[in-house]
This record gives structure tokens, sequence and C-alpha cells, in this order.
């Protein structure tokens, strides 16, 4: 496993920040970590990256333990936080060359990697402009190309696209799916849509306690609204006869069309009884529960 969380607890004064959260990352893996402001998803990263010492429990990164063997933890590590720190008065390159030396590139292997960043991060059109007259867009890049200036094994990033306006967002998202071909990648973010876009995977903490950790497609079955289905006839059926499926609980129709409401997936009855009136369904369609449903129904 690239990242190995155990028991993890983070108490601050009377404040229990983290309650014994365990989980792990596999290697390859883009990992959503979503919750509310508060629920400990900074924390957690801190104490992954070495910023804070936990109180309890253990963490690991590709076999280091973040504590007893630090160091060699942290240089397996790429971090961008919320707060992207950047020198606004460097230019570019001459950041990204700062920042190489202090990850411990020297010479030729330091600006090859600077250059290699700059071209796979897409910074080649702004490379010679100070970091203060970049967009936010351009900064959370330089951000991103510092933190994996020395080629980690796992990124750790806090709120990548926060702030950023839609077209920046996608751009942020489409550099972070394709470095996570070949990089383990635990992201935190609010944005529903970039977790569906981009993970197979989401933990969502509470309160310092993770109340899920499964595959999106599981997660959205996990609302508590009714089952939803979209169904169009060819021609005009007998409502009556269509509310004897024993499930349902609400028909809403236009034309032909129904938006069918039940406690259960009726998919197989609403077949079988159209076979019997001989009714010709021309569609039918089921209404997943969205991510943000989900998330609201665990964390409110």
């Amino acid at each position: 496993m690239s990242v190995i969380v155990s028991g993890l607890t983070k108490i601050y004064g009377q404040q229990k920040a983290l309650d014994g959260v365990s989980f792990e990352v596999k290697p390859g893996e883009i990992l959503g970590f979503l919750g509310p402001n508060g629920a400990g998803k900074s924390t957690t990263m801190k104490i992954l990256t070495g910023y804070l010492p936990q109180n309890a429990g253990s963490a690991s990164v590709c076999g280091f333990d973040v504590n007893t063997h630090s160091k060699e933890a942290r240089a397996k590590i790429g971090y961008l936080p919320e707060l992207n720190p950047l020198y606004t008065d460097m230019y570019i390159k001459e950041y990204l060359l700062f920042s190489a030396g202090l990850l411990g590139l020297t010479g030729k292997v330091a600006n090859d990697a600077v250059e290699n960043m700059i071209v796979k991060t897409g910074l080649t059109p702004e490379r010679k402009k100070q970091i203060g007259q970049l967009s936010k867009g351009y900064k959370q890049r330089v951000g991103l190309a510092a933190a994996m200036l020395h080629n980690p094994e796992v990124l750790i990033l806090d709120e990548p696209t926060s702030g950023l306006d839609p077209n920046q967002v996608v751009e942020i998202r489409n550099l972070i799916k394709e470095i996570g071909k070949n990089k383990t990648v635990l992201f935190s973010t609010h944005i529903m849509q970039e977790v569906e876009a981009m993970c197979t995977r989401v933990i969502i903490i509470n309160k310092g306690k993770i109340v899920a950790d499964d595959a999106i497609e599981n997660l959205q079955k996990k609302s508590d609204r009714e089952f939803i289905i979209t169904v169009e006839f060819k021609d005009a059926i007998e409502n009556d006869i269509l509310k004897t499926i024993p499930s349902l609980v609400q028909t809403e129709a236009k034309g032909n069309q129904y938006k069918l409401k039940a406690k259960q997936d009726i998919r197989e009855e609403l077949a079988r009884l159209a076979q019997q009136q001989n009714w010709l369904i021309l569609s039918m369609q089921v209404e997943e529960s969205s991510l943000e449903e989900v998330f609201q129904l665990l964390t409110r």
C-alpha cells in the first residue's frame, strides 16, 4: 500500500479533530477525501506530510512511518496545501529551481526536472512571467509542478481547485487525472463533480470519523430517497393499471412519458406489466442518486 493510516487520533485542547481514523490507499489510486469544514481532512493530510504529530495511531507512506522515518516518508510525498505558498516576486523557473534545491536536486538533474515539470503542467506559455503576474489557475500549476519535482510516488492535494473559475477547474482536474495514471493521489475537495469525474473511490469523514469508504457507484446506492424511473410509452396507457405495481409511490405524467417513484427497483415488474397490457416501451431510464445527496445524508 502507498498510504496506510491506522487508528489516527488528533486532539486540540478539548476537541478531538480525528477519532481513530483508519484507511489505506493503493498505488495508482485517485482517492477523493471528502467532508464538511472542520471534519478532519486537512488535519489528516498534515499528519501524513509531517507537519503535525498525532496523539495516537500510526501512519506510513510507502512503508515509512511518518514519525519514526519522517524524512524518508516525506521524500515519497508531493504536497500541495490548501493555501498554496508561493514567492510571488520570483519567476516561474527561478522558483522551481529554488524548490528543487530544497528537495536536494542540484545541477543538471534539477534543471531537467524543472524543464520537465514546466512542460508537464502546461506552464510553457507563462514560463517567463513572475508568479505574481499569473492567474490563480497557473499559480496552482506552479504549486503542482513544485510538488512533483522529485518524482514522488504519492501526491497529497488539499483543495487543489479552491477559488478557481470553471475553466481553470477543468484544466487542473485534467492535469490531476493525467498525473494519477502513474502516482497515488489523495485529494480533498468540496466539489462533487470533481470526485465523480476523477475518482473510483471516496472516503467521507465527519466529526473526525470516517462515515463512508467505498466506490462511487456503491455510495450512490446509499441515498434514502425513492427509486426514480423515467419511462416513455409509444401510446397512451391506463394510469390506474400502472398504479397496481405494489412498490409504486408516485406517478407524474407528461403525455406518454412517466416519472415513477418507488420504494425499490420496479423495472422488472414494469416490464412484465407492459407485456401483459401490450404497452410498447420506447425508453426506460433510472435516475441515480447524486454523490452530493449521499454526502448530505452521511454528514448532516
